[in-house]
């Protein structure tokens, strides 16, 4: 979503307008898969402005990840509150070079656990709190989800085995993109049949729902005692260790790693079953997970990192399928 900043700002302003909200200069916060301004309500309170990249997700797909928020909102658990326009929708279109979709969120108090490629700040103590407390709310939101009957009109992508390995990965074809050389290209392209073989063989086991799919740190917000889950851009169908795993996977080379690991399968299993066959297979999704990580950085070659990303994202799918034994 290539866009000229003065562009983006007008498409923001325009969208405030249909929640009544004009005469605003939003503060872009992010501009990545959506742009994300922080924009002010009528009664003063911050609020989170999305421009959703075009083509990235359908508008019923957007309007469903309104649907599970909202729910998960009456189920108890801390993440943003969709906020309905002056017309009562949740979603907004705009108008611009492509079809675009815009929704406003409620603001969300609290810090990020840390930042991918920092090493995380906390004390020992710290981190077990804190990665029990993310297991508990991870398991509550997994909890609500299968309580939840979502309507006919429903649709997220699904982090299943045609999401992850098929032909067209949700994030990409991680064994076909350009920056790859040759070794890692033959390397990727030869795991892939044999990821999925193993996926297969376990997949009708291992438990299947809603979840969030992208639980990294900066999508964690610690307030006090409370924890709370943001962005939800990437939610659909897919199996819960995805999400255990997707929060693992950038603390592997954290020094308290093992506590971190303990501590977020502790609070897990004190909201929901996770038995230790179904454990047994977290370094499959370990790997999985580090593929789609490839897959995404191929698409992005303009990104001013990308090389080094992609080096070190093959560098750990080479290292978690010597651990897999692939």
């Amino acid at each position: 979503m290539a866009v000229a900043m003065d562009e983006l700002k007008r498409m923001a302003r325009q969208a405030l307008g249909q929640w009544g909200l004009p005469d605003q200069q939003p503060e872009l916060l992010k501009y990545r898969e959506n742009a994300v301004f922080r924009v002010r309500l009528a009664d003063g309170r911050h609020a989170a402005l999305r421009l959703h990249r075009p083509g990235y997700h359908s508008e019923k797909s957007l309007r469903s990840e309104l649907l599970w928020m909202n729910d998960l909102r009456r189920s108890g658990l801390h993440v943003p509150q969709p906020l309905p326009a002056v017309d009562g929708e949740l979603l907004v279109a705009i108008a611009g070079r492509e079809p675009q979709f815009a929704d406003l969120i409620g603001w969300v108090a609290g810090r990020q656990i840390g930042e991918t490629g920092k090493p995380l700040e906390h004390s020992p103590g710290e981190l077990a709190v804190i990665y029990r407390a993310l297991g508990g709310v991870m398991a509550d939101m997994h909890n609500a989800a299968d309580r939840w009957a979502p309507p006919a009109e429903f649709h997220r992508p699904a982090w299943d085995a045609e999401g992850l390995l098929g032909d067209g990965p949700l994030w990409g074809r991680f064994w076909d993109c350009g920056a790859l050389s040759a070794s890692d290209r033959r390397f990727l392209g030869d795991l892939r049949p044999r990821l999925r073989e193993r996926l297969q063989a376990v997949a009708t086991h291992l438990d299947f729902g809603l979840i969030h799919a992208d639980l990294v740190r900066e999508n964690v917000l610690l307030d006090g005692g409370s924890v709370a889950l943001i962005d939800f851009d990437d939610c659909g169908y897919g199996w819960r260790l995805f999400d255990i795993a997707t929060t693992l996977l950038r603390n592997r080379q954290e020094e308290h790693y093992t506590l971190i690991r303990s501590s977020l399968l502790e609070g897990y299993r004190s909201r929901r079953e996770l038995e230790e066959a179904t454990l047994a297979h977290l370094p499959l999704f370990l790997l999985l997970r580090g593929l789609t990580y490839i897959g995404w950085a191929g698409e992005r070659p303009e990104l001013p990192d990308a090389a080094d990303r992609m080096a070190r994202y093959v560098g750990d799918a080479r290292e978690l399928a010597a651990a897999l034994g692939g």
